[in-house]
Formats: structure tokens, C-alpha cells, sequence
């Protein structure tokens, strides 16, 4: 493989190379490319050029645009991989802040430098009401979507290395979501008891199951004399409306043991279920939710979120229906509580990601370790 070099302006050269004929055609292909800086730099940036294409790593120059390749990967890729929910979260940090910064750029031009100028922007300017910046969190979020968007151009060979692996990403705190304590579940149910609240409920605080998990459970996923319930689809909302989904991990499909103030609670709800529909001459429900509207619809998450909040408020409480899962499982963990068990029970991908969340808590459980096994040597020692 050949090439040359031509001078182009006082600090600008034409590299120019052959890369053999095309499979196709049979004739023979000539690649330019245009860089910077001195001689010695050209023949060096020639040099990895040809030992690009001759190892596989060339990519053909071309004029594909960060925005084109982004609504690309949109449409093409996230569509068909990931919930609609989810490929809303991405459409949404795409459309309103990685184009708008990066969308100008050629996609092979990209640079780490471009990225992280992005991010400081977003940080100091990405407010859409133009009043300051955006949290280290949302800006996290869109590198993560950026990050995984080049790694497919890559892998469509559009690119020969992902620019995001240059940039550093703010660093995002661990939101502190309030959760409530034993008394404070108590309270809250106290409160929610006669409503119609008092199931979902008490179903997040005894199961730690999530919004969507709840509001798309059926009675078939219910097993009220073996005291378990199947997670086996979840209610989403997006702005296309509502859908039910199958969990998208094994991890999340997973069976739960209820308490039997819940399965006391859930043969009291499907009776007075049945007389309502018989009451209101709604007939068979195809649906069969344990948790519908007065017409038999499913019961939207954001509609169960808002009531809960007045609820929650009503009661002098500061939680989020969404703090009940975290309230369970802090709880088990408080409570000694194998991690594996915690896991399977919380659908969570693995062990290291229940610790991650709920390992806070492991300092005062080992602190009861340490007296207990204080307590056990002194009567060893006694006797």
C-alpha cells in the first residue's frame, strides 16, 4: 500500500493512499484525508492510516453528522432494544442536549475535547427555561447515552474507536430518597386503610415490588393459598399512552412470598372487587388486575404516584410511593436479612448491585455482630 503527501496551506497536507481495488468493481480505490501541523506530523498521520487499513481499523472518511447518526441510532437501534419508556429518556436527552451541542460536528471528527466542552455547557447552561445549568446526574445520564451510541457506530463501522472513552462524566451523588421506618409504616397504612389506596400500599411496603409491578399484577400471578405472587409483566406510561411489559431480565421475572396481612388484605380486595363490577354491570374483566379505575381501565402509574403523594402528605409523611421499595428493603437489610434473598426478592440484577444500594446499612448490623459475639466468648468464659 502507497501513499503521498501534498501541501495544502502553511500548515495543512493532503494525504493521499491507495487501498486497493474495490471487491466489487475490481477498481482500484484512492482515500484522501486532510490534517495539520508540520511534515513530520503528515507522514506520521499517513503512516497510521495505511496500518489502519491494513489491520482492519480503516473507516472511509465520511460527511455522516452527529445529528444524522444520533436520530439514526435512535430510530434503528434503541427503538427495537429498549422499553419505550426508556427510548423516550434517550429521544428526550438526544433532541434537547446532545444535538443541540454536538449535532454540527462530523461524526468521525468527534473529539473527547467536543464531548467534554458539551458536558461543562449542560453543567453551567442546560436549563431549558435558560436558568442555569443541569444536575451532575441528567448530565451523567446523556454520557451514558452518547457513550453507548458511538460504541454502535463502532460496531457499524463508522467509527474505528468511541471518543467518549476520552471524557470524564460528572460524577452524580446517590440521591437520598426518604424512606420510612417501621412506625412510619405504620402510620401510612393507618392512614391509607378504608381507601383505595391501602392495597398498593401495603403491597410496596411488604413486597418492595416497583409502581409498574404493582399496577400490572394480575390474579392469575397471584397464589393466595401458597402465599406467592409472580412478577410477570409491568405497567408502563409514556407519552404514547399505556402498555403492559414483560420485565426485561430474568432477574426481574421472579416470585415473591407474601406476608399474611397481605394475602388477608388481597382475599378482602378481589371480593369487594367482584361485587363492584357485578354492582356496576361491568361483566368479565379480560384484564383481571388486581388494580383498576371505577370502569375497569388500568389505573395510570402517574394518577397512583399523585394520590399517594397527597396521602403521604396528608399523614405529615415525606416519601414517594417509589420510597415504600426502598423502605422494604432497608428494612430486610436492618434486619440481617441474607443479601442474596434481598436481591432475588428486589429483582435487582445482582448481589453487588443490592449492596451498592442498601450496604449503608451493614455498618450497624455488624456493630450487633461484634456484641453478639462479645456476649458468646464472656459466657464461654464463664462456664
Amino acid at each position: 500500500m502507497i501513499g503521498n503527501i501534498t501541501r495544502r496551506g502553511k500548515s495543512s497536507w493532503r494525504l493521499k493512499f491507495d487501498l486497493g481495488p474495490d471487491p466489487v468493481t475490481g477498481k482500484r480505490k484512492i482515500a484522501y484525508k486532510t490534517v495539520r501541523g508540520s511534515k513530520r506530523e503528515a507522514q506520521t498521520a499517513l503512516a497510521l492510516a495505511i496500518a489502519e487499513h491494513e489491520s482492519g481499523e480503516w473507516i472511509e472518511p465520511s460527511a455522516l453528522t452527529v445529528q444524522a447518526y444520533l436520530e439514526k441510532w435512535l430510530t434503528d437501534h434503541s427503538k427495537v432494544t429498549v422499553s419505550a419508556k426508556t427510548y423516550e429518556r434517550y429521544a428526550d436527552l438526544v433532541d434537547h442536549h446532545l444535538i443541540p451541542r454536538l449535532g454540527a460536528h462530523r461524526l468521525q471528527r468527534l473529539t473527547p475535547l467536543h464531548i467534554q466542552g458539551a458536558y461543562a455547557d449542560m453543567l453551567a447552561n442546560g436549563r431549558r427555561d435558560g436558568k442555569g445549568g443541569l444536575s451532575a446526574r441528567t448530565v451523567h445520564h446523556a454520557h451514558r447515552v452518547l457513550f453507548a451510541a458511538l460504541r454502535q457506530a463502532v460496531r457499524w463501522q463508522l467509527l474505528s474507536r468511541n471518543s467518549a472513552e476520552g471524557v470524564t462524566a460528572p460524577k452524580p451523588d446517590k440521591p437520598e430518597i426518604p424512606i420510612l421506618d417501621n412506625a412510619g409504616m405504620g402510620e401510612l397504612l393507618k392512614a391509607a386503610l378504608g381507601t383505595r389506596l391501602y392495597l398498593p400500599t401495603l403491597l410496596a411496603v411488604t413486597t418492595g415490588l416497583r409502581r409498574g409491578e404493582v399496577l400490572g399484577l394480575r390474579w392469575k400471578d397471584v397464589a393466595l393459598e401458597t402465599h406467592l405472587l409472580t412478577v410477570a409483566q409491568k405497567l408502563e406510561e409514556t407519552k404514547a399512552g399505556l402498555a403492559f411489559r414483560v420485565p426485561k431480565t430474568e432477574r426481574s421475572r421472579r416470585t415473591v412470598t407474601l406476608p399474611a396481612i397481605t394475602v388477608e388484605a388481597l382475599r378482602q380486595h378481589k371480593k369487594a372487587q367482584a361485587e363492584d363490577r357485578l354492582r356496576l354491570g361491568l361483566g368479565k374483566d379480560d384484564l383481571g388486575l388486581l388494580f383498576t379505575r371505577i370502569d375497569g381501565t388500568p389505573m395510570r402509574p402517574r394518577q397512583l404516584s399523585q394520590e399517594f403523594a397527597r396521602l403521604a402528605k396528608s399523614a405529615g409523611l415525606k416519601v414517594s410511593y417509589h420510597g415504600l421499595r426502598h423502605s422494604h428493603l432497608t428494612a430486610l437489610m436492618a434486619s440481617g436479612v441474607n443479601p442474596k434473598v434481598i436481591c432475588e426478592r428486589a429483582g435487582h440484577a445482582s448481589v453487588a448491585t443490592t449492596l451498592d444500594l442498601y450496604g449503608h446499612v451493614m455498618p450497624g448490623m455488624q456493630e450487633k455482630v461484634a456484641q453478639g459475639v462479645d456476649a458468646a466468648i464472656r459466657t464461654a468464659l464463664e462456664h
